[in-house]
């Protein structure tokens, strides 16, 4: 598993360097799967249609994305590149796609509807009658209207979500039973592992992520932030156990180091999926920080000499050259004038592989 960490999101030079980085990693060194921070179960629409599956790029970009990610030229160009390069290959031989995220966004989480009525449609075509699964009305009776799952409301109010209702805490029963039944069946189960497996992580974590947004003490936040990151550490174990993996996110959610932040006037902490999966991994794990030098439509300039991307700015090298080291020992953090960039922070340059450094994006 080789994370490919961004500074901020949607930067067209650095989603080409990915672009790049993933074909050679793919000619040269056999990997065959790259994952982006984005929802894991839409990313199977993007997954079947690199395989040769049907449909319109505009309507995969439009519907295989979460976050507004399709909209970026840099991720249409890369489906356009795997469904050719697929193009008479055979299964084996072709290389996939995946999300990493959960279906989640800053302001809600998606209804579990999806993830269990897939675990259950996955069970159902592949397992014999007994042991019985809960019927798609006891599923559909329970998730209720997709509205309450959904609610904005819920995210910042405790009281608003329905996460530790009776309802909720039998689905997550149920969800539980189906997939110790994936488990149990493995075999049986055959090609459909993978994705009945994705399916049960992602019902149980969702439904997880509801009952902490239920949460009334002083942590929820570090909760839910948990949480999604313990989602994301496991859908990348569960890519790097197919094969080698790039994968490509925030810095954060890569880092070795506990992650942290204020939020609500206090100070949260939490693990990143990068560090979870480092601990799985071992040196199978190798973590490769994200930079820009300037950003300048968003008003970030050249960067202070005394910070990271001061010390690589000021390298007069051409494009493509590596480095052994950066040159002076950074004393600081650099402070962006624009949200959407996230500094490198110096004293996480022992915990990192290397830098893929853009001097202007």
């Amino acid at each position: 598993m080789l994370a490919v960490g961004e500074p901020t999101h949607g930067s067209e030079p650095l989603l080409r360097q990915r672009n790049d980085l993933f074909r050679s990693l793919v000619e040269r060194h056999g990997y065959r799967t790259i994952a982006i921070e984005s929802d894991c179960l839409m990313g199977l629409i993007v997954d079947e249609y690199v395989a040769g599956g049907a449909g319109t790029l505009d309507d995969v970009m439009k519907r295989g994305f979460s976050h507004e990610w399709g909209a970026f030229e840099g991720n249409r160009e890369l489906v356009q590149w795997m469904r050719e390069h697929n193009t008479s290959r055979d299964a084996a031989a072709r290389i996939r796609f995946a999300g990493f995220d959960g279906p989640l966004e800053i302001t809600a989480a998606a209804s579990p509807r999806e993830a269990l009525t897939g675990l259950r449609s996955a069970c159902a075509s592949a397992l014999p009658p007994s042991p019985p699964l809960p019927s798609a009305q006891e599923l559909d009776d329970l998730l209720g209207a997709d509205e309450r799952w959904t609610n904005p409301a819920a995210m910042m109010d405790p009281s608003q979500s329905i996460g530790r209702t009776t309802e909720a805490l039998r689905l997550r029963v149920l969800a539980d039973e189906m997939a110790g039944l994936v488990e149990a069946w493995t075999p049986q189960l055959g090609a459909d592992v993978d994705r009945a497996r994705l399916y049960a992580r992602t019902a149980l974590g969702l439904l997880r992520y509801h009952y902490a947004m239920a949460d009334t003490s002083p942590h929820r936040i570090e909760r839910l932030l948990g949480v999604r990151d313990s989602m994301m550490a496991a859908n990348l174990l569960a890519l790097a156990e197919r094969g080698p993996t790039l994968a490509n996110g925030q810095n954060a959610h890569f880092q070795r180091h506990k992650s942290s932040m204020r939020m609500g006037g206090r100070q949260v902490e939490w693990w990143s999926a990068g560090a979870i999966a480092d601990v799985h991994l071992g040196t199978a794990y190798g973590f490769l920080a994200g930079a820009a030098g300037t950003i300048r439509a968003h008003g970030v300039e050249v960067p202070p000499p005394d910070t990271v991307e001061g010390s690589l700015y000021a390298l007069s090298l051409p494009e493509g050259r590596f480095v052994g080291r950066v040159p002076e020992t950074p004393g600081a953090a650099r402070v962006s004038p624009w949200f959407g960039y996230a500094p490198l922070d110096p004293s996480h340059l022992g915990d990192v592989d290397g830098i893929v450094f853009v001097k202007d994006a």
